[in-house]
């Protein structure tokens, strides 16, 4: 067996091929047009046309659009109630304090929610836990209540009150000035 020397440590042939150098020459196979062809847009420089159909209406615009994003809407973050009872079971919770969103986003359970913390049935719930969230379903507090918990729910003003509230005017003060 010969032995190896670090000056003999190299690629395979043809394990690194060297990369296309066009437009040098007749001889090399890819002068002139650099394998572009003749004209049109591809042969130009500074080529972007993804979609393009040639001036008529491309089809991702001249397909309907639909649904609409409502910009009013809640942000909640969700939690199972399993996910909560496996955290208390791996200790990243402490079911004696009151579980908020704070406590939760310690644990890494929830993530974003800007208008707080919604709490949902799925999984099951064997611990004594109280809770203070943004919401939750029907069927998570009767869960909850089942363990020996409770769950208290905040009051959140939607978005659409908040920006009356601001503006000073809601819709009742503006039909009595127009009646009167």
């Amino acid at each position: 067996m010969h032995d190896m020397k670090l000056n003999d440590i190299r690629d395979n042939d043809g394990a690194r091929k060297g990369r296309m150098r066009v437009g040098r020459g007749i001889g090399s196979g890819k002068g002139k047009t650099a394998g572009r062809g003749q004209k049109g847009a591809k042969a130009r420089s500074g080529v972007a046309i993804n979609g393009f159909e040639g001036g008529q209406m491309p089809l991702h615009m001249r397909i309907p659009k639909r649904g609409f994003n409502n910009i009013f809407a809640n942000d909640y973050a969700i939690v199972n109630l399993g996910a909560v009872q496996k955290a208390i079971d791996a200790g990243k919770l402490d079911a004696a304090a009151t579980i908020d969103q704070a406590a939760l986003n310690a644990a890494n359970l929830t993530r974003g929610g800007k208008d707080g913390v919604r709490l949902l049935a799925k999984g099951e719930l064997t611990a004594k836990v109280s809770f203070l969230v943004a919401g939750a379903s029907k069927s998570a507090i009767e869960a909850v209540a089942k363990a020996g918990g409770k769950v208290d729910v905040i009051e959140v003003v939607p978005a659409a009150d908040k920006a009356k509230a601001k503006k000073g005017t809601t819709l009742a003060a503006k039909k009595a000035a127009q009646k009167g």
